[in-house]
């Protein structure tokens, strides 16, 4: 069942909230110092945030390590006094993977040393706290570009996004956060580090460890350090946004374009029309760059490494086929960086418009790129059908099969009564998504808020599988409990 009213989570040991011993919170300042722990309810306020205001969560304790040894040190105390250990990051899941039902709350936020960029190697070698834009920035200064991007890079951090596994705008091109990643340093719920911070990218020497990790929402360990791979910073990007007359052209236009276009096509987004008006009504700055009103939008990126590559001329090209075969009736092309972050705001911001529209039922689900429209079909009939006037918010990553099918409450219901719905309309959704072959959870990952529906769904193979590897690691369920998997 997902949780969808604000609520008290029992996530620690065996489901039962706990107060700390004070042995334990006298050890760990040790081993901290006084900066390195936060006690008070008001100070540990931001550490508790729950994104989207869905449950409430509760620790005695934020414990603040200023490198690896000291996560291993604080990890071991907890381990010998079985006490409940979650990690926390930037808070921007959207999911519950961080919230805590007493016990220790471990931020990274003091893990925010940039160790090396490797301009030749394409790598970086970075700390878990830091911050996603930072890393870019980063690589940005050795001409070189870390590709993971999505809405919430200017604060969350990099341990996060490798936890969940994050998805974003590039996974097009560049893949997952997980195809990101060549190395990982983590430390084990025993207290143990797993120095695997491998800058190769051939090594064939048994289990590739790091991918337990990567996507395992801090339930097996806390990662700590990480090697990223670069590449060469794009020298020509050309941005577009095309107006389509129905939801059936888009996947034509996105064929069309990746056969001429190629690995250049980094970015191919899907915006319905309502995703534009929500914008315009309650995010300042976001504007309708065309004149006339249209029912879905595909948002195009081209990027090369090459200076005055002709980008322009290859879009360009596919938008003429397009209008000649009526895929697209329009198109606005970004000619400046300014014009450029307008188009990108049009699609980044509609999750909060959507929020402070009302009621809004969020599913982050993924279905074969050759489905998404067949899916986005099918699901706004099925949900219009079960409550007339609902509104159905689909967006995303069409390039990738990555739909946000998102639904706003109907303008005469109150958000309350929508809300309360949330679980009938999720269960339309995710049948529809297993029917497809898809996933019901493309890029956000399964913390607290989906582990039922994933073992609703999930085979009983599939998640003895994972009960066995969260065993064999963390026996005492001390790591993150009541995530992912019970």
């Amino acid at each position: 069942m997902p949780l969808t009213t604000a609520c008290v989570v029992r996530l620690g040991v065996n489901n039962q909230t706990m107060a700390l011993d004070q042995k334990l919170v006298a050890t760990i300042t040790e081993i901290l110092g006084p900066n390195g722990v936060i006690t008070d309810a008001g100070d540990m306020a931001p550490y508790l945030h729950e994104e989207r205001g869905l449950a409430e969560s509760s620790a005695d304790l934020v414990a603040r390590p200023a490198n690896t040894s000291e996560v291993s040190e604080v990890v071991r105390a907890c381990a010998a006094s079985k006490t409940p250990i979650v990690p926390v990051g930037g808070s921007t899941g959207l999911v519950g993977g961080t919230l805590a039902s007493g016990g220790v709350l471990l931020a990274t936020d003091r893990l925010i040393k940039i160790i090396e960029v490797d301009a030749l190697n394409n790598t970086m070698t970075v700390e878990a706290g830091c911050i996603l834009a930072e890393l870019q920035n980063a690589a940005a200064e050795q001409n070189c570009l870390f590709p993971l991007s999505l809405g919430a890079e200017g604060s969350c951090r990099i341990g996060g996004n490798l936890s969940t596994n994050a998805g974003g705008v590039g996974v097009l091109r560049y893949g997952n956060t997980r195809d990101l990643v060549l190395g990982l340093e983590v430390v084990l719920p025993s207290g143990e580090i797993w120095d695997g911070l491998s800058a190769l990218r051939k090594d064939n020497t048994g289990y590739d460890l790091k991918q337990l990790f990567i996507g395992a929402e801090g339930t097996l360990g806390i990662i700590t350090k990480a090697v990223l791979k670069l590449f060469p910073a794009p020298r020509t990007t050309i941005t577009v946004m095309a107006a389509l007359p129905e939801l059936e052209a888009i996947l034509k236009l996105f064929d069309a374009t990746r056969q001429l276009c190629g690995d250049r096509l980094t970015a191919f987004e899907l915006i319905s029309r309502i995703g534009v008006e929500l914008g315009m009504a309650h995010i300042p700055g976001v504007i309708d760059p065309f004149e006339a009103e249209h029912p879905y939008y595909a948002l195009i990126e081209l990027t090369s490494p090459r200076e005055n590559d002709d980008l322009r001329s290859e879009i360009e090209t596919v938008l003429e086929k397009a209008f000649e075969a009526n895929i697209v009736t329009d198109a606005v092309f970004a000619e400046s960086d300014a014009q450029r972050q307008e188009l990108w705001k049009i699609r980044e911001e509609i999750p909060a418009a959507q929020t402070r529209e009302g009621g809004s039922i969020k599913h982050d689900i993924s279905v074969p790129v050759s489905q998404t429209v067949a899916f986005i079909t099918a699901a706004s009939k099925q949900v219009s059908d079960a409550l007339p006037g609902i509104r159905p918010c689909p967006f995303g990553h069409i390039g990738d099969g990555n739909i946000h099918f998102n639904l706003t409450q109907p303008e005469a219901m109150t958000k309350a009564d929508f809300m309360a719905q949330a679980e009938e309309f999720t269960r339309i959704v995710y049948d529809l998504v297993v029917e497809m072959k898809g996933s019901i959870s493309a890029e956000h990952g399964i913390g607290a808020f989906k582990r039922e529906e994933l073992e609703h769904y999930a085979s009983a193979t599939k998640i003895n599988l994972m009960r066995s590897i969260k065993q064999a690691l963390d026996p005492e369920n001390l790591m993150n409990p009541g995530k992912v998997v019970s």
